[in-house]
């Protein structure tokens, strides 16, 4: 079940639908805490009582050891799994994290330098939800813009601005759609009793 969410979660974070860089989403019992650094996405599932703030920090080792040892690699990289090898690194820190009450770790909470309030938490269906309604937007511009006969790069200030005032009448034309298509179907079916019942009762 979290393996699916975890999926559509990265879909969602390589298109770039979140905006932010860092943050906490919530899936049931747990929390996925992510770091965004460039091209690479590091990321934990942690029960939602463990503290964000440690969280983080290990998100913070992992990324330094990775940049350090493999940084120069990231761009050449073609087979799957090219650094497989560095999961040695995760177990490692992996273990050093999950006592809370290490030494190192309660050093790790005070460092008033590494702060963590302003790290966004959310829903798991809010972070998806933002992904599908981006798409179905896109989806709906793609069509205006081929209706029009543009490509993307072909767009000016003029006709961009055009192509996405058709885009939200496209939109508000279907939220009301949703809104009292209900109501319409609730009235026809009365309708339709009222006639039978005067013309055959």
């Amino acid at each position: 079940m979290y393996k699916q969410q975890v999926k559509a979660l990265f879909k969602n974070l390589s298109k770039g639908h979140n905006g932010a860089l860092r943050m906490s989403v919530e899936i049931g019992p747990y929390v996925f805490h992510y770091n965004i650094e460039g091209r690479l996405c590091y990321l934990t599932m942690c029960d939602c009582a463990y503290l964000k703030k440690l969280a983080f920090q290990y998100l913070e080792d992992l990324k330094n050891e990775f940049e350090h040892f493999n940084g120069a690699q990231i761009e050449t990289a073609v087979r799957p799994y090219p650094f497989i090898k560095f999961d040695t690194f995760i177990q490692k820190t992996k273990k050093l994290y999950q006592d809370t009450h290490t030494q190192m770790n309660i050093a790790k909470l005070n460092d008033e330098l590494y702060e963590v309030h302003q790290i966004m938490t959310r829903n798991v269906q809010e972070v998806l939800g933002v992904g599908e309604k981006l798409d179905r937007t896109f989806y709906i511009a793609s069509n205006v813009w081929h209706f029009y006969g543009l490509s993307y790069g072909e767009l000016t200030p003029m006709n961009e601005s055009l192509i996405y005032a058709e885009t939200a009448k496209d939109l508000n034309r279907q939220a009301l759609i949703r809104k009292w298509a209900p109501v319409a179907i609730v009235f026809g079916v009365v309708f339709v009793l009222f006639w039978l019942k005067s013309n055959i009762w």
